[in-house]
């Protein structure tokens, strides 16, 4: 990454181990990096980008704005409310939601995070 910009589709990602007992189906992998911080130590907005392949994996999520710029799928809320994920789609997660994701398109998304 430069300091002003990165292509976020064109990046490469980091490995993230899944814990297999958050895998629901099929064979998903995750990766991330962080692109950097906006803000000081304390008030700090993590940067990044994050993906998943296909298959369906639960989690408990951390406070995260993000904005999905590639692939396809949902997200489920413990709730039940649903949101249906594409390119163009922006969504709120809040500290100790649980979720379930169902990709059917590897999803790359770009978030920021305290």
């Amino acid at each position: 990454m430069t300091d002003r910009y990165v292509d976020a589709l064109a990046i490469s990602l980091d490995d993230l181990p899944l814990d297999p007992d958050t895998v629901l189906a099929g064979t998903p992998a995750a990766a991330a990096v962080e692109l950097g911080e906006i803000g000081d130590a304390l008030t700090g907005i993590e940067v990044g980008v994050w993906s998943l392949t296909e298959g369906t994996v639960t989690d408990t999520e951390v406070d995260e704005v993000f904005v999905v710029v590639a692939g396809r799928g949902s997200v489920t809320f413990e709730g039940g409310e649903r949101v249906a994920l594409a390119p163009g789609v922006v969504v709120r997660l809040h500290a100790g939601e649980r979720t379930t994701w169902t990709i059917t398109e590897t999803l790359r998304k770009v978030y920021l995070a305290p």
